[in-house]
């Protein structure tokens, strides 16, 4: 199983170089595990940049994987996870939900950098 951070799902909706790494995991729809928090980051992204259609369409997308909303459990998970790596709290819930479905974390963003289950990918510089 695979979860996609929302940086990573940015750089595949721009469709930078950036996002060769992810594609494959997250053009796996059957194997992909979606935290609901990603939704709302990309969406929140993509509308301040583009417009709302744009936002919807690559929504769409995302909910092709499984999406996996936030309940208790998930909720008390992440804020152990976050507390023990000192995660952000979407990044912490992002975390949780993989290590929950025991996925691989994939990602550019250099909180998850080192942490078990991740496959990081560095941002490339301009």
């Amino acid at each position: 199983m695979n979860v996609v951070d929302s940086s990573a799902w940015l750089e595949y909706f721009a469709g930078t170089a950036a996002a060769r790494p992810f594609a494959p995991a997250i053009e796996d729809s059957r194997r992909l595990v979606v935290p609901v928090i990603t939704i709302t980051e990309v969406f929140k992204r993509i509308l301040q940049q583009r417009d709302e259609t744009s936002a919807l369409r690559a929504v769409a997308v995302m909910q092709q994987g499984e999406v996996v909303p936030v309940d208790a459990a998930l909720a008390l998970m992440a804020a152990r996870v976050g507390h023990q790596h000192k995660l952000p709290l979407a990044d912490s819930l992002i975390y949780a939900t993989a290590l929950r479905r025991d996925a691989t974390l994939w990602t550019q963003d250099e909180h998850f950098k080192g942490l078990p289950g991740v496959r990081y990918f560095p941002k490339e510089k301009p």
